[in-house]
């Protein structure tokens, strides 16, 4: 049995969808051909902080008509009406009224991880195309049943891991070759706040390194470890985190070809951190979130009888472009061409919620390695 927490009170919705609003399983929603010219009728599921920024890239978007903004909390909606001028927008606290408005074709749900599974398994009945908040669910079983609905309902299920976005990420891996062979990498992610309730350090910051890892070096781990402190928060009943959530995270991930990496997580550090460097045998590629002026660096050193002879340091050209503006035009893209998304797709988010499950039983087991065999 898989096991639910309860609801942040924070986004007390309603989640068993009314048997009247679903379509059977297997059913595709009567939506007449689309034209490509058409401007995709799409709906916000939560006006937090994220949630905002997804509104600010689809209400500017040519391609997009925001047709409704769902979240519980009225000031929250009041707040984005006057925000952007939300005049012919639906506001409602209602997620299934937003879903069951005419002419919809998709969701952007950016809510509480644990009311993913439920949210996105509703959209995709009812015919709808789904771009999620990252982690897709928390479950492995969940993440893997939305993406054979998705495929079999032909709808489009698009995961937003900005990262793999970014330009600085993207430039990075065509960049990789110039670092001979790749050795170890290593990234930390730390930073005061915010703090979560509801999932721990390793499942709110973890994804995205892995992510990035994972593309540079198109593999996916063989084996993790991870180890972890609690001290913020008392233990809570989910089984998934017995010790509470932890505060800190230790992550090493060993890849087929030998290479190892470690991550350094944590939510209660001051010191503000995003950074991701991998080591090769002729240089290493740092990508350093915070220095604006050079994200992306390459430092190639040389040794010359046993001593280190020279370091060359080269600032690699990225473009502007926001990573979420590109997240949100690629959605809007699968679904014009209706095909599944090359670079995040929901398949992707289900290989990494396996990953983050393996790394919580090495946590809750005090760092015990955990196999991985990921066949998706």
């Amino acid at each position: 049995m898989v096991f639910t927490p309860p609801l942040p009170t924070s986004l007390d919705l309603a989640l068993d969808l009314p048997l009247d609003l679903a379509l059977p399983f297997g059913a595709i929603a009567p939506f007449a051909q689309r034209s490509k010219l058409q401007p995709v009728n799409i709906a916000i599921f939560g006006a937090g902080r994220w949630g905002t920024h997804l509104l600010r890239n689809f209400a500017h978007h040519p391609q997009a008509h925001v047709v409704a903004v769902v979240d519980p909390c009225a000031e929250r909606l009041d707040a984005v009406a006057s925000e952007f001028q939300l005049d012919q927008v639906k506001l409602t606290q209602n997620w299934a009224e937003a879903m069951n408005l005419p002419g919809l074709e998709a969701v952007a749900i950016a809510t509480p991880a644990v009311t993913h599974y439920s949210l996105i398994r509703a959209a995709l009945q009812q015919g709808l195309h789904v771009l999620a908040e990252k982690p897709l669910t928390l479950e492995v079983a969940e993440a893997l049943e939305l993406c054979h609905l998705a495929a079999w309902q032909q709808r489009q299920l698009v995961v937003d891991h900005t990262y793999l976005f970014h330009p600085a990420v993207r430039c990075g891996k065509a960049a990789l070759y110039r670092l001979g062979s790749p050795r170890y990498g290593y990234a930390t992610r730390t930073h005061l706040g915010p703090v979560r309730s509801d999932v721990d350090a390793l499942w709110d910051l973890a994804i995205h390194d892995i992510a990035i890892f994972n593309y540079w070096l198109d593999a996916v781990p063989i084996q993790v470890q991870a180890q972890g402190k609690t001290w913020l928060q008392a233990p809570t009943d989910d089984p998934r985190f017995p010790n509470g959530l932890s505060d800190l995270v230790w992550v090493k991930l060993l890849y087929p070809d030998g290479f190892q990496a470690s991550i350094h997580l944590c939510w209660s550090n001051p010191d503000k951190q995003r950074r991701l460097c991998v080591a090769g045998s002729q240089g290493t590629l740092v990508f350093d979130e915070l220095a604006a002026d050079a994200p992306l660096t390459l430092l190639e050193g040389r040794f010359g009888q046993g001593q280190p002879s020279a370091i060359d340091r080269h600032i690699l050209s990225l473009d502007h472009t926001e990573p979420l503006h590109q997240v949100c035009n690629h959605f809007l893209t699968c679904i014009r061409d209706n095909q599944p998304s090359d670079i995040s797709s929901g398949w992707l988010g289900a290989e990494l919620v396996q990953i983050l499950s393996a790394l919580t039983q090495s946590l809750n087991q005090d760092g015990q390695p955990v196999c991985l065999n990921l066949e998706l």
